[in-house]
């Protein structure tokens, strides 16, 4: 099977290209998403490619960005935000944590608010103290929300594919400390997210290390 090598950052540019053609249902809502800096490599060009329709860069609300993907996710869009750091998308925990977690549960699986909350650990480089937290432990105590956190280039890009395509809400977490990895990858297969588990790595009798993310690497 021929493989292609990517960047962590271009595994998951690679991701958004493969649901924004296959999906028509799928749009890209946030910040900075046609400046060439802001998300890195991962969202080069998307604009230019699919308009500016599908990859909708919007001003400075995190709450309003992520309710309006909220409700587009309740008329069978399937809408992907993106918040470039993290600690900002506390703006918008409402939609999130009181709106789209819970509404699958308080309507007996009639609706299924299937968004894909994209927030990067943007620690590094000239960020300070307020851009650059880690808050994943915060939202896997949300229920109702799945929280994925990659921390390899395969994972950033087929658990991207795989969050977009499930119909419930998904906190999907990168960090750019991971963005200089690099991997050879197959073709796309499409993945199951509820039947994906965690990675057993390393297989030992004395002690057990659990790790996500970057501190995968450091495990």
């Amino acid at each position: 099977m021929p493989t292609k090598t990517y960047n962590y950052g271009t595994a998951i540019l690679s991701a958004f290209e493969y649901l924004l053609k296959n999906y028509p249902e799928v749009f890209v809502i946030g910040q900075g998403l046609w400046s060439p800096w802001y998300v890195g490599n991962s969202m080069t060009d998307l604009d230019k490619k699919f308009g500016i329709e599908r990859v909708i860069d919007t001003p400075v609300s995190e709450s309003a960005c992520t309710g309006a993907a909220v409700g587009a996710s309740l008329a069978g869009m399937k809408p992907i935000v993106v918040h470039p750091r993290m600690d900002f998308m506390l703006y918008a925990m409402d939609a999130v944590v009181n709106q789209a977690a819970k509404w699958s549960h308080m309507l007996g699986g009639q609706a299924h608010p299937g968004v894909t909350i994209r927030s990067i650990i943007n620690r590094g480089g000239e960020q300070g103290a307020q851009h650059s937290q880690a808050l994943h432990a915060w939202f896997a105590h949300v229920p109702g929300l799945r929280v994925i956190m990659p921390s390899t280039v395969a994972d950033a890009r087929d658990l991207l594919i795989a969050s977009v395509l499930c119909n419930d809400p998904v906190m999907y977490i990168d960090d750019r400390w991971l963005y200089e990895q690099e991997d050879d990858l197959p073709p796309v297969v499409e993945l199951d997210l509820t039947t994906q588990k965690p990675v057993v790595s390393v297989e030992g009798n004395d002690i057990t290390i659990i790790a996500s993310g970057h501190a995968s690497l450091l495990a």
